[in-house]
């Protein structure tokens, strides 16, 4: 069978479905009347349900009680929990009591027709076998938005000044639906607490406050209304920043059905410390990523030595944080879950023998400056591309370039006799250590010139290897590039990316044309978010590492200027835009320039509870292609 190749998504009842245009429906269902279109059409033409919660009684009254139908929701609940359920069902038909929405969960219909489930956790697995659904299960972690390499239209401190608050005022949060069941009383008692020790403490609610709970009436009992701040319902445009703006964020609830929760994902996803509650899917969270709540006794004092902790110390949180969002890098990004769905989908439609794939890991490096030690000099591959200089000029640039040098051939994939590898942009300076140093049978360079020509490159070295490969001229964004589809194991392209002056997604789509599947791309560039390009903007300089204009030489000939230096987060949506998964980035020096002076900026950026990894002059990056381009005009790159 040929793989899944489009996805249609459809979001509201008026849209029409036809099932026979699709290989298979996958079905979002949660317990409420948002979802009766959902959960009507899925009892109708069969697929993939995406059960959210293991309890849909609030659903099934919305189909039945709300409009006026309870004979179908005595017969509902009668077919989930037979007769006693039936006399129950005809007691809230006489409005003597209310529907036993904890007691009897209203599944049985919809995972009788269902081809296959989708959950979120194990506990959600066990619900669903306990249940009686015997057909296939996938647990697939629910997706986590993570920060985008677009500067966010209200950031952190923004938010915390449109709240009247300082960088330094601790800030709590609490976001979605503020029910009964999110552990608001126990909160609020050990914020009480948690204020006796640090008067500048202050929390926010996010979301819309549940009729049942008194959330007014408590903050006014226990005394503070000076240090909570009811948010109401959050536009989605300012729900991403209100969690930015947070220290810690509590997601606390008990009982639960099995949901997982959207806000915790994303509180996760932005390196947030968070409290849970150890019940359910909260449970399954790895230890290390939050701090977990026992519900009942002791309950309001844990919350409150925990606050207390992580208040106190925020170097704790925002370590923490860090591994919180490494975690969902890891594991929980949407493109992956979309893989998961993908091949969940293709096992049911190729039978119960089939195996789900497994969706390869991300590796990145630690999110924390404090975690991150950067990699040891090399000074023997540093003397070994000395070796290959061939005059004073090209011997000048090496000696400048060459930890930049040493540890780009550091970091490409070691090849062998039958494997092939393009450097673009190249200069001759690390290009005979691919074949020498790193066993490449085939070495390829390219460079700016007219498309077609081409010519033999040759060197020496000092100590008497010789090395000739051939150069070929093109245009990086315009032409075709001159090699057959997936030819090249590896392709360089360094220090190049930058110069490109107006469309580095065609490189990029060419490179991943004429890479074989699973083969890897070096890419290495100046970094403007490093602490030198912030120290230039607070002193009122130009951030980029090249920017100026280049005079022409007496012959007329201009070399290309820097265009546009990235982010590290910006080549890691360059990378995954293109169809690579992104193996490893890291910064690092770019010249022999140690700035020990820049600690300054490092101390700004932590006083303001801004990122201080990635900081580096340099970025190295290396992807491997795992398909076709995802996105050829990204929105972040393009206008």
């Amino acid at each position: 069978m040929a793989p899944l190749a489009e996805i249609t998504t459809f979001s509201t009842a008026e849209q029409h479905f036809d099932p026979a245009a699709f290989d298979i429906a996958i079905y979002q269902i949660g317990n409420n009347a948002h979802h009766d279109f959902v959960y009507e059409t899925a009892l109708r033409h069969p697929g993939i349900v995406v059960m959210h919660e293991a309890n849909l009684h609030h659903l099934i009254t919305a189909l039945t009680i709300r409009r006026a139908d309870w004979d179908a929701y005595v017969e509902e609940c009668a077919y989930n929990g037979g007769e006693t359920a039936r006399a129950y069902a005809l007691r809230v038909r006489a409005l003597e009591v209310g529907p036993d929405y904890e007691g009897l969960n209203m599944t049985r219909r919809l995972l009788e027709t269902a081809r296959g489930v989708v959950v979120h956790s194990e506990f959600m697995v066990s619900r669903m076998r306990g249940a009686g659904y015997t057909g296939p299960v996938a647990r697939i972690p629910h997706g986590a938005w993570i920060r985008g390499c677009a500067a966010p239209a209200v950031g952190r401190n923004g938010m915390r000044q449109r709240l009247g608050l300082d960088a330094r005022t601790p800030l709590i949060g609490t976001f979605g639906f503020l029910k009964p069941y999110k552990r608001l009383p126990e909160s609020l008692r050990a914020l009480r607490r948690l204020i006796r020790v640090d008067p500048r403490v202050k929390l926010i609610l996010g979301g819309e406050p549940h009729p049942e709970l008194p959330l007014r009436q408590m903050i006014e009992s226990l005394g503070l209304e000076a240090h909570v701040r009811v948010l109401g319902f959050t536009p989605p445009e300012d729900f991403p920043a209100y969690i930015e703006a947070c220290d810690v964020v509590l997601n606390l609830r008990y009982p639960t059905v099995g949901e997982t929760s959207g806000s915790l994902l994303r509180a996760l996803g932005a390196g947030k410390a968070v409290l849970v509650s150890n019940c359910g899917a909260f449970g399954e969270l790895p230890d290390d990523v939050c701090l977990k709540v026992p519900v009942g006794a002791g309950e309001e004092d844990l919350i409150f030595e925990y606050l207390n902790v992580l208040i106190s110390r925020p170097d704790l949180a925002e370590a923490m944080g860090a591994r919180a969002r490494s975690w969902v890098e890891r594991e929980c990004t949407w493109s992956q879950a979309a893989q998961r769905y993908v091949a969940f989908a293709e096992s049911v439609l190729r039978g119960p023998d089939a195996e789900v794939e497994r969706t390869p890991e991300v590796v990145k490096e630690p999110e924390t400056a404090a975690d991150y030690v950067p990699p040891p000099r090399n000074p023997e591959l540093e003397a070994y591309i000395a070796t290959w200089v061939v005059n004073a000029g090209s011997r000048s640039y090496v000696e400048t370039h060459k930890t930049r040098l040493a540890r780009t051939l550091e970091i490409t994939p070691a090849g062998g006799p039958h494997h092939g590898v393009l450097e673009m942009g190249a200069y001759m300076q690390i290009t005979p250590a691919l074949k020498t140093r790193l066993g490449y049978g085939s070495v390829r360079g390219c460079y700016f010139g007219p498309a077609g020509e081409s010519h033999v490159s040759s060197a020496e070295s000092t100590a008497g290897e010789k090395f000739e490969c051939r150069i070929d001229l093109f245009n990086a964004e315009t032409d075709r590039y001159p090699y057959d589809d997936e030819t090249f194991d590896t392709v360089l392209c360094c220090e190049l990316i930058e110069h490109l002056f107006q469309d580095p997604m065609f490189l990029m789509s060419e490179v991943n044309r004429i890479l074989k599947h699973g083969g890897h791309m070096v890419l290495t560039t100046p970094n403007i978010a490093s602490l030198r390009g912030v120290e230039a903007i607070l002193q009122g300089y130009h951030p980029g590492f090249f920017h100026a204009y280049i005079k022409p030489s007496e012959s007329g000939e201009v070399d290309a200027r820097h265009n546009r230096e990235y982010t590290p987060e910006e080549v890691h949506h360059l990378l995954t835009n293109s169809g690579f998964e992104v193996t490893l980035l890291e910064t690092g020096m770019f010249r022999e320039e140690p700035r020990p002076e820049q600690a300054w900026v490092a101390h700004l950026l932590e006083q303001y509870r801004l990122p201080t990894a990635m900081r580096g002059d340099g970025i190295y990056v290396v992807g491997r292609k795992t398909g076709a381009v995802r996105e050829r005009w990204p929105g972040w790159l393009y206008s």
